[in-house]
């Protein structure tokens, strides 16, 4: 029998001017409009017989399939914003796909503690079961964080996004 995983998407969104929010909707008091979407790409034969790659949103999930996770950010307010970081927790029962996160304009970091330090992929730790710090393994990340360079002028959007795949 095979296990499927429903995947919630759980981000986050920090900014001087958003507080934590979800879906499309300005944070409250902030300028920031925020949109998570979940998909797998599926491969479509074309009306001249092409195959093409294309992604749709994915509710239901088997394991070994991979999913992309795409958070964008959009600044409605009349002014540049600033601090803005995005903070995505790596779903529970999946492993992260080495180097498949990507943002433009961003500093990208990783945690293996929930969010509580971070660090490039290389420089990730754990304590391992004898007590001494050890590289983290790829599949013992928990967080990946964005941090926008500069301010995202009025107007105009932030992607950032990942891959996993269902264990």
């Amino acid at each position: 029998m095979r296990k499927t995983l429903l995947l919630p998407l759980a981000f986050s969104l920090l900014s001087a001017l958003a507080l934590p929010g979800h879906a499309q909707a300005p944070a409250p008091g902030g300028n920031i409009i925020f949109k998570n979407i979940a998909e797998v790409e599926v491969e479509t034969k074309g009306p001249d017989g092409k195959v093409e790659k294309r992604r749709q949103p994915v509710g239901k999930a088997i394991p070994g399939t991979e999913v992309i996770y795409t958070s964008t950010f959009k600044n409605i307010g009349a002014k540049p914003a600033g601090n803005i970081s995005i903070n995505n927790p790596i779903p529970k029962n999946t492993t992260l796909v080495p180097a498949s996160a990507f943002g433009e304009n961003a500093d990208i970091a990783y945690s293996a503690d929930a969010g509580k330090s971070w660090a490039s992929p290389a420089k990730v730790t754990v304590k391992g079961v004898d007590g001494k710090e050890r590289p983290a393994g790829i599949s013992e990340f928990t967080n990946i964080r964005w941090t926008y360079r500069g301010e995202l002028a009025p107007g105009k959007e932030g992607v950032v996004g990942f891959r996993v795949v269902i264990n």
